[in-house]
Protein backbone atom coordinates (compact mmCIF):
# COMPACT_ATOMS: atom_id res chain seq x y z
CA UNK A 1 0.00 0.00 0.00
CA UNK A 2 0.88 3.53 -1.00
CA UNK A 3 1.16 6.87 1.52
CA UNK A 4 -0.12 9.74 -0.50
CA UNK A 5 -1.15 13.21 1.20
CA UNK A 6 -3.38 15.48 -0.64
CA UNK A 7 -2.80 19.08 0.58
CA UNK A 8 -5.35 22.09 0.49
CA UNK A 9 -8.65 20.51 -0.37
CA UNK A 10 -11.87 21.67 0.05
CA UNK A 11 -13.90 18.90 1.12
CA UNK A 12 -17.01 18.38 -0.52
CA UNK A 13 -20.37 17.56 1.99
CA UNK A 14 -22.03 14.01 1.48
CA UNK A 15 -25.32 13.16 2.68
CA UNK A 16 -28.40 15.23 3.63
CA UNK A 17 -27.37 16.73 7.08
CA UNK A 18 -23.48 16.64 5.32
CA UNK A 19 -20.69 19.39 6.56
CA UNK A 20 -17.09 20.46 5.32
CA UNK A 21 -14.71 22.50 6.79
CA UNK A 22 -15.00 25.68 4.72
CA UNK A 23 -11.09 26.08 4.40
CA UNK A 24 -9.00 23.97 2.16
CA UNK A 25 -7.45 20.81 4.38
CA UNK A 26 -4.49 18.38 4.22
CA UNK A 27 -5.79 14.72 4.13
CA UNK A 28 -3.51 11.61 4.66
CA UNK A 29 -4.38 8.59 2.84
CA UNK A 30 -2.36 5.60 4.43
CA UNK A 31 -2.59 1.81 3.85
CA UNK A 32 -5.95 2.32 1.78
CA UNK A 33 -7.40 4.58 4.18
CA UNK A 34 -7.46 7.94 5.14
CA UNK A 35 -6.19 8.39 8.47
CA UNK A 36 -5.82 12.22 8.85
CA UNK A 37 -7.93 15.05 7.84
CA UNK A 38 -6.47 18.59 9.42
CA UNK A 39 -5.83 22.23 8.35
CA UNK A 40 -2.00 21.55 7.87
CA UNK A 41 -0.24 18.43 7.63
CA UNK A 42 3.77 18.20 8.61
CA UNK A 43 5.92 17.36 5.25
CA UNK A 44 6.62 13.56 5.55
CA UNK A 45 10.00 12.12 4.07
CA UNK A 46 9.31 9.91 1.29
CA UNK A 47 5.46 10.35 0.74
CA UNK A 48 3.95 11.38 -2.32
CA UNK A 49 2.27 14.60 -2.19
CA UNK A 50 -0.27 15.96 -4.11
CA UNK A 51 -1.26 19.91 -4.47
CA UNK A 52 -4.72 20.29 -4.84
CA UNK A 53 -4.49 23.98 -4.87
CA UNK A 54 -8.41 24.46 -4.03
CA UNK A 55 -10.11 21.80 -5.70
CA UNK A 56 -12.90 20.42 -4.47
CA UNK A 57 -12.34 16.77 -3.15
CA UNK A 58 -14.84 14.13 -2.78
CA UNK A 59 -15.69 9.99 -2.40
CA UNK A 60 -14.80 8.32 -4.89
CA UNK A 61 -17.93 7.42 -7.70
CA UNK A 62 -19.26 4.00 -8.61
CA UNK A 63 -21.38 2.43 -11.28
CA UNK A 64 -23.84 0.28 -9.97
CA UNK A 65 -24.63 -1.23 -13.17
CA UNK A 66 -21.95 -2.32 -16.21
CA UNK A 67 -21.70 -4.76 -18.64
CA UNK A 68 -18.16 -4.04 -19.08
CA UNK A 69 -17.50 -6.53 -21.72
CA UNK A 70 -20.04 -5.46 -23.81
CA UNK A 71 -18.92 -1.26 -23.21
CA UNK A 72 -15.32 -2.20 -24.38
CA UNK A 73 -16.28 -3.83 -27.21
CA UNK A 74 -19.09 -0.69 -28.33
CA UNK A 75 -16.07 1.40 -29.39
CA UNK A 76 -15.30 -1.27 -32.06
CA UNK A 77 -18.72 -1.87 -33.29
CA UNK A 78 -21.06 -0.23 -35.86
CA UNK A 79 -22.88 3.14 -34.24
CA UNK A 80 -26.30 3.31 -34.87
CA UNK A 81 -27.33 5.27 -32.37
CA UNK A 82 -28.03 8.01 -35.11
CA UNK A 83 -30.39 5.68 -37.25
CA UNK A 84 -34.14 6.94 -36.57
CA UNK A 85 -35.57 4.09 -39.17
CA UNK A 86 -34.79 0.69 -40.56
CA UNK A 87 -33.74 2.34 -43.49
CA UNK A 88 -31.11 4.61 -42.11
CA UNK A 89 -29.78 0.91 -40.24
CA UNK A 90 -29.34 -0.28 -43.93
CA UNK A 91 -27.89 2.75 -44.84
CA UNK A 92 -25.12 2.89 -42.10
CA UNK A 93 -24.59 -0.98 -42.33
CA UNK A 94 -24.04 -0.79 -46.70
CA UNK A 95 -21.61 2.03 -45.69
CA UNK A 96 -19.60 -0.29 -43.38
CA UNK A 97 -19.55 -3.07 -45.99
CA UNK A 98 -18.18 -0.95 -48.59
CA UNK A 99 -15.27 0.05 -46.35
CA UNK A 100 -14.94 -3.50 -44.96
CA UNK A 101 -15.89 -5.61 -47.79
CA UNK A 102 -15.98 -9.37 -46.28
CA UNK A 103 -15.89 -8.62 -42.28
CA UNK A 104 -18.48 -9.55 -40.03
CA UNK A 105 -20.33 -6.40 -38.61
CA UNK A 106 -21.66 -5.75 -34.78
CA UNK A 107 -23.91 -2.76 -35.06
CA UNK A 108 -25.19 -1.16 -31.79
CA UNK A 109 -27.25 1.21 -30.49
CA UNK A 110 -30.61 1.33 -32.80
CA UNK A 111 -34.03 2.18 -30.75
CA UNK A 112 -36.59 0.50 -32.69
CA UNK A 113 -39.34 1.22 -29.86
CA UNK A 114 -40.17 4.71 -32.04
CA UNK A 115 -40.10 2.86 -35.26
CA UNK A 116 -43.71 2.28 -37.17
CA UNK A 117 -43.01 -1.27 -38.65
CA UNK A 118 -41.21 -4.34 -37.68
CA UNK A 119 -37.95 -5.37 -39.40
CA UNK A 120 -37.45 -8.74 -40.76
CA UNK A 121 -34.26 -10.79 -41.21
CA UNK A 122 -35.45 -10.82 -45.08
CA UNK A 123 -34.35 -7.40 -45.69
CA UNK A 124 -30.80 -7.51 -44.12
CA UNK A 125 -29.92 -10.63 -46.41
CA UNK A 126 -30.80 -8.57 -49.09
CA UNK A 127 -28.48 -5.95 -48.22
CA UNK A 128 -25.49 -8.22 -46.27
CA UNK A 129 -25.64 -11.74 -48.56
CA UNK A 130 -23.11 -14.08 -47.01
CA UNK A 131 -21.34 -11.35 -44.57
CA UNK A 132 -22.83 -12.15 -40.85
CA UNK A 133 -24.18 -9.43 -39.42
CA UNK A 134 -25.29 -8.73 -35.91
CA UNK A 135 -27.27 -5.72 -35.06
CA UNK A 136 -27.79 -5.30 -30.82
CA UNK A 137 -30.81 -2.85 -30.30
CA UNK A 138 -29.50 0.06 -27.40
CA UNK A 139 -30.95 -1.32 -24.70
CA UNK A 140 -29.87 -4.71 -25.28
CA UNK A 141 -32.84 -6.61 -25.19
CA UNK A 142 -32.81 -7.94 -29.39
CA UNK A 143 -30.63 -8.40 -31.89
CA UNK A 144 -31.39 -8.18 -35.78
CA UNK A 145 -29.57 -10.55 -37.60
CA UNK A 146 -29.28 -11.58 -41.09
CA UNK A 147 -29.08 -15.27 -41.99
CA UNK A 148 -25.31 -16.46 -42.07
CA UNK A 149 -25.42 -14.69 -38.77
CA UNK A 150 -28.33 -16.56 -37.43
CA UNK A 151 -26.48 -20.28 -38.83
CA UNK A 152 -23.28 -19.28 -37.62
CA UNK A 153 -24.65 -19.01 -34.06
CA UNK A 154 -26.64 -22.34 -34.29
CA UNK A 155 -29.83 -20.41 -34.12
CA UNK A 156 -33.04 -21.54 -35.90
CA UNK A 157 -33.64 -19.38 -38.72
CA UNK A 158 -36.31 -16.88 -39.01
CA UNK A 159 -37.38 -13.86 -40.17
CA UNK A 160 -37.81 -11.63 -36.95
CA UNK A 161 -35.46 -10.39 -34.20
CA UNK A 162 -33.99 -12.39 -31.60
CA UNK A 163 -34.65 -11.52 -27.98
CA UNK A 164 -34.76 -11.51 -24.72
CA UNK A 165 -34.01 -15.05 -22.83
CA UNK A 166 -32.73 -16.66 -26.27
CA UNK A 167 -30.39 -12.84 -26.86
CA UNK A 168 -28.66 -13.51 -23.97
CA UNK A 169 -27.70 -16.74 -24.29
CA UNK A 170 -26.30 -16.38 -27.83
CA UNK A 171 -23.98 -13.01 -26.70
CA UNK A 172 -20.89 -14.65 -25.21
CA UNK A 173 -20.40 -16.50 -28.30
CA UNK A 174 -20.29 -13.38 -30.43
CA UNK A 175 -16.34 -13.60 -29.92
CA UNK A 176 -16.57 -16.77 -32.19
CA UNK A 177 -17.74 -14.53 -35.25
CA UNK A 178 -15.82 -11.78 -35.08
CA UNK A 179 -12.55 -13.49 -34.58
CA UNK A 180 -10.41 -10.84 -31.89
CA UNK A 181 -13.28 -9.22 -30.29
CA UNK A 182 -11.67 -6.23 -28.30
CA UNK A 183 -12.25 -8.12 -25.29
CA UNK A 184 -8.29 -8.53 -24.85
CA UNK A 185 -6.73 -7.48 -21.52
CA UNK A 186 -5.74 -4.30 -22.98
CA UNK A 187 -9.09 -3.12 -24.14
CA UNK A 188 -10.21 -3.87 -21.16
CA UNK A 189 -7.67 -1.66 -19.09
CA UNK A 190 -8.19 0.83 -21.78
CA UNK A 191 -12.28 0.62 -20.91
CA UNK A 192 -10.80 1.35 -16.90
CA UNK A 193 -8.34 4.19 -17.71
CA UNK A 194 -11.18 6.06 -19.29
CA UNK A 195 -13.32 5.13 -16.43
CA UNK A 196 -11.19 6.57 -14.38
CA UNK A 197 -10.77 9.31 -15.68
CA UNK A 198 -14.46 10.27 -15.21
CA UNK A 199 -13.69 9.65 -11.53
CA UNK A 200 -15.00 6.06 -11.21
CA UNK A 201 -13.24 4.33 -8.53
CA UNK A 202 -15.50 0.85 -8.76
CA UNK A 203 -18.35 -0.44 -10.39
CA UNK A 204 -20.36 -3.82 -11.16
CA UNK A 205 -20.42 -5.95 -13.55
CA UNK A 206 -23.28 -7.81 -14.86
CA UNK A 207 -21.59 -8.68 -18.17
CA UNK A 208 -23.56 -11.98 -19.92
CA UNK A 209 -21.87 -15.27 -19.92
CA UNK A 210 -18.51 -13.73 -17.75
CA UNK A 211 -17.01 -15.78 -15.19
CA UNK A 212 -14.86 -15.10 -11.98
CA UNK A 213 -11.96 -16.27 -14.08
CA UNK A 214 -11.76 -14.29 -16.73
CA UNK A 215 -11.35 -11.22 -14.02
CA UNK A 216 -8.31 -13.20 -11.91
CA UNK A 217 -6.83 -13.45 -15.38
CA UNK A 218 -7.49 -9.81 -16.28
CA UNK A 219 -6.39 -9.09 -12.42
CA UNK A 220 -2.96 -10.45 -13.88
CA UNK A 221 -2.72 -8.73 -16.45
CA UNK A 222 -3.13 -4.87 -15.91
CA UNK A 223 -6.78 -4.61 -15.21
CA UNK A 224 -6.54 -3.66 -11.09
CA UNK A 225 -7.01 -0.33 -11.47
CA UNK A 226 -10.33 0.29 -10.02
CA UNK A 227 -13.07 -1.64 -7.62
CA UNK A 228 -14.86 -4.25 -9.32
CA UNK A 229 -17.98 -6.07 -8.04
CA UNK A 230 -18.68 -9.19 -10.24
CA UNK A 231 -22.77 -10.36 -10.28
CA UNK A 232 -22.99 -14.03 -10.95
CA UNK A 233 -26.19 -15.10 -12.98
CA UNK A 234 -28.41 -18.67 -12.63
CA UNK A 235 -26.22 -20.68 -15.06
CA UNK A 236 -23.19 -19.97 -12.67
CA UNK A 237 -24.95 -19.70 -9.29
CA UNK A 238 -24.44 -23.56 -8.22
CA UNK A 239 -20.75 -23.03 -9.38
CA UNK A 240 -20.00 -19.78 -7.43
CA UNK A 241 -22.38 -21.37 -3.97
CA UNK A 242 -20.31 -24.60 -4.56
CA UNK A 243 -16.82 -22.62 -4.40
CA UNK A 244 -18.24 -20.91 -1.20
CA UNK A 245 -17.94 -17.36 -2.24
CA UNK A 246 -20.45 -14.89 -0.89
CA UNK A 247 -21.25 -11.47 -1.21
CA UNK A 248 -18.46 -9.35 -0.31
CA UNK A 249 -15.87 -12.33 -0.85
CA UNK A 250 -12.63 -11.06 -2.34
CA UNK A 251 -12.71 -12.94 -5.67
CA UNK A 252 -9.69 -15.67 -6.17
CA UNK A 253 -6.72 -15.01 -7.99
CA UNK A 254 -7.32 -11.15 -7.04
CA UNK A 255 -7.13 -8.83 -4.25
CA UNK A 256 -9.50 -7.39 -2.29
CA UNK A 257 -10.24 -4.39 -4.58
CA UNK A 258 -12.08 -7.51 -6.75
CA UNK A 259 -14.99 -8.84 -4.54
CA UNK A 260 -17.98 -11.30 -5.53
CA UNK A 261 -21.28 -9.27 -6.01
CA UNK A 262 -24.98 -10.12 -6.11
CA UNK A 263 -26.70 -12.97 -8.54
CA UNK A 264 -28.33 -11.27 -10.81
CA UNK A 265 -31.85 -12.18 -12.21
CA UNK A 266 -33.57 -10.64 -15.52
CA UNK A 267 -37.14 -11.02 -14.54
CA UNK A 268 -38.99 -8.81 -16.89
CA UNK A 269 -37.78 -7.38 -20.74
CA UNK A 270 -37.43 -3.66 -21.69
CA UNK A 271 -39.51 -0.95 -22.37
CA UNK A 272 -38.40 -1.21 -26.61
CA UNK A 273 -38.92 -4.31 -26.85
CA UNK A 274 -42.75 -4.07 -25.03
CA UNK A 275 -41.85 -6.72 -22.94
CA UNK A 276 -41.13 -4.92 -19.90
CA UNK A 277 -43.83 -6.20 -17.56
CA UNK A 278 -46.63 -3.96 -16.78
CA UNK A 279 -49.57 -3.79 -14.67
CA UNK A 280 -51.69 -2.43 -17.86
CA UNK A 281 -51.66 -2.98 -21.68
CA UNK A 282 -48.95 -0.99 -23.75
CA UNK A 283 -50.61 1.98 -25.96
CA UNK A 284 -49.72 -0.44 -28.92
CA UNK A 285 -50.95 -3.88 -27.66
CA UNK A 286 -52.49 -4.43 -31.22
CA UNK A 287 -48.81 -5.11 -32.39
CA UNK A 288 -47.62 -7.59 -29.59
CA UNK A 289 -48.15 -11.06 -28.56
CA UNK A 290 -48.35 -10.08 -24.64
CA UNK A 291 -49.90 -7.05 -24.40
CA UNK A 292 -48.71 -6.09 -21.31
CA UNK A 293 -45.32 -7.46 -21.66
CA UNK A 294 -44.42 -10.82 -19.76
CA UNK A 295 -42.53 -11.99 -16.67
CA UNK A 296 -39.07 -13.76 -17.86
CA UNK A 297 -39.41 -16.24 -14.73
CA UNK A 298 -42.80 -17.30 -12.99
CA UNK A 299 -42.95 -16.41 -9.06
CA UNK A 300 -41.89 -19.68 -7.96
CA UNK A 301 -39.34 -19.55 -9.97
CA UNK A 302 -37.94 -16.22 -9.08
CA UNK A 303 -38.41 -17.08 -5.29
CA UNK A 304 -36.65 -20.09 -5.46
CA UNK A 305 -33.52 -18.21 -7.36
CA UNK A 306 -33.01 -15.85 -4.32
CA UNK A 307 -34.16 -17.98 -1.63
CA UNK A 308 -30.82 -20.14 -3.03
CA UNK A 309 -29.04 -17.36 -3.41
CA UNK A 310 -29.98 -15.76 0.11
CA UNK A 311 -29.09 -19.24 2.00
CA UNK A 312 -25.67 -19.29 0.10
CA UNK A 313 -24.69 -15.85 1.66
CA UNK A 314 -25.30 -13.78 -1.83
CA UNK A 315 -27.47 -10.83 -2.18
CA UNK A 316 -29.52 -10.54 -4.89
CA UNK A 317 -29.66 -7.80 -8.06
CA UNK A 318 -33.27 -7.78 -9.78
CA UNK A 319 -33.82 -6.58 -13.27
CA UNK A 320 -37.37 -5.02 -13.12
CA UNK A 321 -38.36 -2.70 -15.40
CA UNK A 322 -42.26 -2.89 -15.60
CA UNK A 323 -44.06 -1.89 -12.75
CA UNK A 324 -45.87 -5.55 -12.36
CA UNK A 325 -42.53 -6.92 -12.69
CA UNK A 326 -41.35 -5.23 -9.84
CA UNK A 327 -44.27 -5.87 -7.29
CA UNK A 328 -43.39 -9.65 -8.45
CA UNK A 329 -39.44 -8.75 -7.44
CA UNK A 330 -40.60 -7.22 -4.15
CA UNK A 331 -42.96 -10.01 -3.40
CA UNK A 332 -40.30 -12.23 -3.77
CA UNK A 333 -37.54 -10.92 -1.36
CA UNK A 334 -40.24 -10.40 1.46
CA UNK A 335 -41.03 -13.98 0.54
CA UNK A 336 -37.62 -15.13 0.93
CA UNK A 337 -35.60 -12.40 3.43
CA UNK A 338 -32.80 -12.28 0.09
CA UNK A 339 -31.35 -8.65 0.16
CA UNK A 340 -30.23 -6.74 -2.52
CA UNK A 341 -31.56 -4.36 -5.29
CA UNK A 342 -34.06 -3.79 -8.03
CA UNK A 343 -32.20 -3.06 -10.79
CA UNK A 344 -33.66 -0.17 -13.15
CA UNK A 345 -37.01 0.16 -11.31
CA UNK A 346 -38.17 2.41 -14.28
CA UNK A 347 -41.88 1.91 -13.49
CA UNK A 348 -43.15 1.78 -10.52
CA UNK A 349 -46.51 1.89 -8.32
CA UNK A 350 -46.18 4.08 -5.48
CA UNK A 351 -47.05 1.61 -2.59
CA UNK A 352 -44.56 -0.55 -4.45
CA UNK A 353 -42.31 2.34 -3.94
CA UNK A 354 -43.14 2.54 0.04
CA UNK A 355 -42.90 -1.38 0.02
CA UNK A 356 -39.50 -1.27 -1.46
CA UNK A 357 -38.41 1.06 1.70
CA UNK A 358 -39.76 -1.44 4.48
CA UNK A 359 -37.85 -4.20 2.47
CA UNK A 360 -35.00 -2.42 2.83
CA UNK A 361 -34.61 -3.25 -1.31
CA UNK A 362 -31.96 -0.57 -3.00
CA UNK A 363 -33.20 1.07 -6.17
CA UNK A 364 -30.54 0.64 -8.27
CA UNK A 365 -31.45 3.26 -11.33
CA UNK A 366 -29.86 4.82 -14.48
CA UNK A 367 -30.81 7.92 -15.15
CA UNK A 368 -29.66 8.60 -18.32
CA UNK A 369 -32.16 5.96 -19.51
CA UNK A 370 -34.88 8.48 -19.01
CA UNK A 371 -33.61 10.73 -21.88
CA UNK A 372 -33.80 8.20 -24.52
CA UNK A 373 -37.31 6.58 -23.24
CA UNK A 374 -39.13 9.91 -22.76
CA UNK A 375 -41.03 10.27 -26.11
CA UNK A 376 -41.47 6.54 -26.16
CA UNK A 377 -42.70 6.28 -22.75
CA UNK A 378 -45.23 9.34 -23.47
CA UNK A 379 -45.84 6.97 -26.53
CA UNK A 380 -46.62 3.38 -25.08
CA UNK A 381 -46.91 4.09 -21.31
CA UNK A 382 -49.46 6.99 -21.60
CA UNK A 383 -50.73 7.99 -18.08
CA UNK A 384 -47.91 6.67 -16.75
CA UNK A 385 -45.07 8.65 -17.25
CA UNK A 386 -44.89 10.27 -13.67
CA UNK A 387 -44.51 7.11 -12.30
CA UNK A 388 -41.71 6.75 -14.86
CA UNK A 389 -38.01 7.12 -13.03
CA UNK A 390 -39.90 8.58 -10.03
CA UNK A 391 -36.40 9.25 -8.34
CA UNK A 392 -37.87 11.91 -5.80
CA UNK A 393 -40.86 9.00 -4.48
CA UNK A 394 -38.12 6.46 -3.90
CA UNK A 395 -35.85 9.11 -2.36
CA UNK A 396 -38.49 10.66 0.17
CA UNK A 397 -39.71 7.23 0.96
CA UNK A 398 -36.26 6.26 2.47
CA UNK A 399 -35.46 3.97 -0.65
CA UNK A 400 -31.28 3.70 -0.91
CA UNK A 401 -30.66 5.07 -4.74
CA UNK A 402 -27.46 3.86 -6.46
CA UNK A 403 -26.85 5.07 -9.35
CA UNK A 404 -25.20 3.71 -12.65
CA UNK A 405 -25.20 3.74 -16.32
CA UNK A 406 -26.58 0.06 -17.84
CA UNK A 407 -23.20 0.93 -20.23
CA UNK A 408 -23.38 0.46 -23.16
CA UNK A 409 -27.06 1.41 -22.80
CA UNK A 410 -25.54 4.74 -21.72
CA UNK A 411 -22.13 5.96 -21.43
CA UNK A 412 -20.49 4.57 -18.37
CA UNK A 413 -20.16 8.69 -17.49
CA UNK A 414 -21.47 9.15 -13.86
CA UNK A 415 -21.72 12.74 -14.12
CA UNK A 416 -24.19 12.53 -17.20
CA UNK A 417 -26.52 10.06 -14.90
CA UNK A 418 -25.95 13.19 -12.24
CA UNK A 419 -27.30 15.53 -14.61
CA UNK A 420 -30.44 13.25 -15.70
CA UNK A 421 -31.07 13.16 -12.40
CA UNK A 422 -30.89 16.48 -11.66
CA UNK A 423 -32.28 17.98 -15.00
CA UNK A 424 -34.17 14.89 -16.33
CA UNK A 425 -34.02 16.88 -20.25
CA UNK A 426 -31.41 16.08 -22.87
CA UNK A 427 -32.56 18.79 -25.07
CA UNK A 428 -33.98 22.21 -25.11
CA UNK A 429 -37.52 20.94 -23.52
CA UNK A 430 -38.32 21.64 -20.14
CA UNK A 431 -37.27 18.61 -17.75
CA UNK A 432 -39.64 15.94 -18.07
CA UNK A 433 -41.63 15.20 -14.84
CA UNK A 434 -39.63 17.95 -12.55
CA UNK A 435 -41.24 17.20 -9.74
CA UNK A 436 -39.19 13.50 -9.58
CA UNK A 437 -36.21 14.94 -10.10
CA UNK A 438 -33.47 15.27 -7.46
CA UNK A 439 -31.00 17.94 -5.89
CA UNK A 440 -27.11 17.81 -7.25
CA UNK A 441 -26.42 16.88 -3.89
CA UNK A 442 -28.96 14.14 -3.41
CA UNK A 443 -27.59 12.99 -6.96
CA UNK A 444 -23.90 12.69 -5.36
CA UNK A 445 -24.72 11.04 -2.55
CA UNK A 446 -26.53 8.01 -4.54
CA UNK A 447 -23.18 8.06 -6.94
CA UNK A 448 -20.59 7.11 -4.25
CA UNK A 449 -21.79 3.45 -2.66
CA UNK A 450 -22.81 5.29 0.42
CA UNK A 451 -19.65 6.81 1.58
CA UNK A 452 -19.89 10.02 3.46
CA UNK A 453 -17.78 13.22 3.18
CA UNK A 454 -14.23 12.23 3.22
CA UNK A 455 -12.96 11.87 6.99
CA UNK A 456 -10.76 9.68 9.14
CA UNK A 457 -11.48 6.41 8.29
CA UNK A 458 -12.49 6.66 4.82
CA UNK A 459 -11.98 4.46 2.10
CA UNK A 460 -8.77 5.91 0.22
CA UNK A 461 -11.06 6.08 -3.05
CA UNK A 462 -11.06 10.13 -4.14
CA UNK A 463 -11.81 12.12 -6.39
CA UNK A 464 -10.38 15.66 -6.88
CA UNK A 465 -12.83 18.08 -8.89
CA UNK A 466 -11.67 21.28 -10.60
CA UNK A 467 -15.06 23.00 -9.70
CA UNK A 468 -17.52 22.66 -6.92
CA UNK A 469 -20.39 19.62 -7.77
CA UNK A 470 -22.60 21.79 -5.64
CA UNK A 471 -22.34 25.05 -7.15
CA UNK A 472 -25.50 26.90 -7.68
CA UNK A 473 -26.67 27.55 -11.20
CA UNK A 474 -29.43 29.74 -12.51
CA UNK A 475 -31.36 26.75 -13.42
CA UNK A 476 -31.44 23.46 -13.54
CA UNK A 477 -30.79 23.10 -17.21
CA UNK A 478 -27.45 25.67 -16.70
CA UNK A 479 -26.94 22.91 -13.32
CA UNK A 480 -27.27 19.79 -16.14
CA UNK A 481 -24.63 21.23 -18.12
CA UNK A 482 -22.08 22.00 -15.70
CA UNK A 483 -22.51 18.80 -13.78
CA UNK A 484 -22.05 16.96 -17.30
CA UNK A 485 -18.84 19.04 -18.39
CA UNK A 486 -17.00 18.28 -14.49
CA UNK A 487 -13.67 18.58 -15.03
CA UNK A 488 -12.29 15.30 -12.89
CA UNK A 489 -8.35 16.42 -11.79
CA UNK A 490 -7.57 13.39 -9.91
CA UNK A 491 -8.60 9.76 -9.10
CA UNK A 492 -7.26 7.80 -6.08
CA UNK A 493 -8.14 4.16 -5.10
CA UNK A 494 -6.96 2.63 -2.35
CA UNK A 495 -4.51 5.74 -1.87
CA UNK A 496 -3.07 4.43 -5.34
CA UNK A 497 -3.56 7.68 -8.23
CA UNK A 498 -5.02 5.87 -11.42
CA UNK A 499 -6.06 8.88 -13.08
CA UNK A 500 -4.22 12.16 -12.93
CA UNK A 501 -5.14 15.47 -14.85
CA UNK A 502 -2.53 18.28 -12.68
Amino acid sequence: MTTLMIRAARLVPIGPTASAPREPVDVLVEDGRVTAVVGRLDPRPGVEEIAADGRWLAPGLWDQHVHLGQWTLASQRLDLAPARSPEDVLALLRERLLTLPGVPVIGWGHRPGTWTRDVTVSELDAVTTDVPVVLIAGDGHHAWLNTPALLHLALPVRDSVVRETEWFAVYPRLAGLVGNDGTSPEAFRRTLEAAAARGVVGLVDFEFGGSRADWAERWGEGCDLLRVRWATYADTLEETLEAGLRTGDTLPGCDERATMGPLKIISDGSLNTRTAWCCEPYADAHRLEYPAGQANLSGEELRGLLARAHAGGLEVATHAIGDAAVAEALAAYAATGAAGSIEHAQLVGREDVRRMARLGVRASVQPAHLLDDRDLTEAVWPGRAERSFAFRWMLDDGVELALGSDAPVSALDPWLAIAAAVHRSADDRDPWHDEQALTPAEALAASVDGQPTVGVGSPGDLVLLDADPLAGHEDSAATGHALRHTEVALTVVAGRVVHSAL
